[in-house]
């Protein structure tokens, strides 16, 4: 059999058992933490807080926070979120968790869908590597907690390309055409889009053309059978984009497409601008532990693209879309994050053949390497720090969980390094996942939830359910107005000012509660007729609103009778 075959026997397809040792571990490495860690500000709270309006209402087409639109991302998320609420059965009360049960399956299936393309390309063994290796980074590990877009849409641009992988390599041989791998590509770019719009397409399109370019031959194309798939896309998004445009009457798009997308590729959103070269800098601590191996496996593959097109699809996947990241000017650190089973798939490749101990051709490559090991040792550190310093700054007391991942950090970032075990790089790598398993779940699981500073709006929320007079008091929050306190305290919540909270007090003063920063409160009680004696506190709540880096006082008040 050649590399390039896109016949894969028994050695090429993953087994049963192999399915179910990759389920296993996406559980153990995905599921510690979505119960314990609070909802998120500020973007996974607003994708929550929009679903449950969504059960609420009853309407599954518009999608609204409060009273305001949310037309920045299509459907798909939250009718995923949604299904995610009926299967489990629970009511007003939905813990957070359940809507974050899509997020661990998206990334599951990203971690599956990796293994099974890597296991096309290059067999079992390097199948597996790739797929226990996404399972281990970081980036993916963050993801896969949130109730967001990423993880799910991963999932999607993996099923995508490899599906277009197997119609890549089939053209290579002149194999038989299939309609399955082209069914799959659209089914998955259509649900792609439904999630996040343009992602999973526009990768996708990136390697069509990269490999058209390289090769200088187009006509492989045609295996995707372009006209039936665009028809097949259309009948899956059509139906709820027409339906949006007729709710909201054309805002759906002035908001997703003007002011969200373009405006991320023309300037910078959000205050979250970066000059090109911020993906490669961050390179090394979001694909931990494994930037050292990853940056092996992808020189290793450079050299080797005109004689394996496997290789070249991989690179066509990766170094595309990574430049036109680097050229947006609006970077968060996720937007990467479908690019990485490539380069994964390349380390993996590497890993298994002994290629990665190969050296190199250029003196460029070897310092290459060198910084980026010098990277590993940092982001290392930094997570070490993470489980044993950040506890004790934030409560003035060590986790025990911290101490473990001080030393858990510490070993994966060894075994990461290719500087023990360097004959047994396959060890090495196992061994570097298995630590940085259980580092990133015992940091999800028993580091972040204890730091109880950090955690405004359920204590908060907390203050509000022991002090409220009536079942359906509603709460009033002055200056502090993340969305995470709207999912926690209810719908109605009303996010204003001091002048708002003490109107709020005054509309309903039987019932009401107003929960005032102390940059407030001289605003709230110039608004009440007889000032401090209109109100009573009933609650105090102090600790640092991590989405502005700034420490609070917040008093919760209730109308004196």
């Amino acid at each position: 059999m050649t590399h390039a075959d896109p016949a894969p026997g028994s050695a090429r397809r993953l087994r049963a058992s192999h399915y179910l040792l990759l389920i296993f571990i996406c559980l153990v490495s995905f599921v510690p933490g979505i119960a314990s860690i609070p909802p998120l500000d500020r973007d996974e709270s607003r994708y929550i807080q929009a679903t449950h309006q969504m059960a609420e209402s009853g309407d599954y087409v518009d999608i609204r926070f409060q009273d305001a639109s949310r037309y920045k991302k299509p459907i798909g998320i939250y009718w995923l979120q949604s299904a995610a609420l009926k299967l489990t059965g629970y009511g007003d009360n939905t813990p957070v968790w359940t809507y974050r049960l899509v997020s661990v399956a998206g990334a599951t299936l990203a971690v599956i869908g990796t293994a099974a393309l890597g296991a096309f390309f290059f067999g079992q063994s390097a199948g597996l590597l790739a797929g226990i290796a996404l399972a281990a980074i970081v980036m993916l590990g963050f993801e896969a907690r949130v109730a967001k877009t990423d993880a799910t849409v991963l999932a999607t641009v993996v099923f995508a390309q490899g599906a277009l992988a197997w119609i890549w390599m089939a053209s290579r041989v002149q194999a038989a055409e299939r309609w399955t791998p082209a069914l799959i590509f659209w089914v998955a770019t259509a649900i792609g889009v439904l999630i996040k719009g343009p992602i999973t397409p526009f990768i996708s399109l990136l390697t069509m053309g990269t490999l058209s370019l390289f090769y200088r031959e187009w006509r492989w194309l045609k295996r995707l059978k372009p006209l039936s798939g665009v028809l097949i896309l259309l009948a899956i998004v059509l139906p709820w984009l027409i339906l949006i445009t007729l709710k909201s009457g054309g805002a759906f798009f002035n908001e997703s497409v003007n002011k969200d997308f373009l405006s991320k590729v023309g300037d910078a959103q959000e205050s979250h601008g970066a000059p090109p070269g911020y993906f490669a800098l961050i390179f090394v601590f979001f694909i931990w532990p494994f930037g050292v191996l990853a940056i092996r496996g992808g020189l290793q593959a450079l050299s080797r693209l005109r004689e394996d097109p496997r290789l070249a699809f991989l690179m066509a996947w990766y170094i595309p879309f990574w430049l036109v990241t680097e050229l947006v000017p609006t970077k968060l650190p996720h937007y990467i994050l479908p690019a990485y089973p490539a380069v994964l798939l390349m380390m993996a490749w590497a890993v298994d053949t002994g290629i990665a101990m190969q050296p190199y051709r250029g003196r460029w490559q070897i310092w290459l390497e060198r910084l980026t090991l010098l990277g590993l040792a940092a982001a290392t550190l930094a997570l070490m720090g993470a489980g044993l310093v950040l506890p004790y700054v934030m409560t003035g007391s060590f986790s025990f969980p911290g101490v473990i991942v001080f030393f858990t950090a510490l070993a994966a970032g060894i075994f990461a390094s290719g500087l023990i075990l360097n004959q047994n790089l396959k060890g090495a790598l196992q061994a570097a996942a298995t630590f940085a398993i259980i580092t990133l779940g015992l940091l999800t699981w028993g580091v972040i939830p204890a730091l109880t500073p950090i955690w405004l709006s359920p204590a908060i929320a907390n203050a509000f359910n022991a002090a409220k007079p009536c079942s359906n008091s509603v709460l009033a929050s002055a200056r502090y107005t993340e969305p995470s306190l709207v999912f926690l305290a209810g719908t109605k919540t009303l996010l204003t000012d001091g002048q708002g909270a003490a109107q709020h007090l005054l509309r309903d003063p039987a019932c009401a509660i107003s929960a005032v920063d102390d940059r407030e409160h001289d605003a709230f009680i110039s608004n009440l007729p007889q000032g401090e004696r209109s109100v009573a506190a009933v609650a105090t709540v102090s600790g640092v609103n991590y989405s502005k880096g700034r420490r609070m006082t917040i008093t919760l008040y209730k109308a004196v009778k």
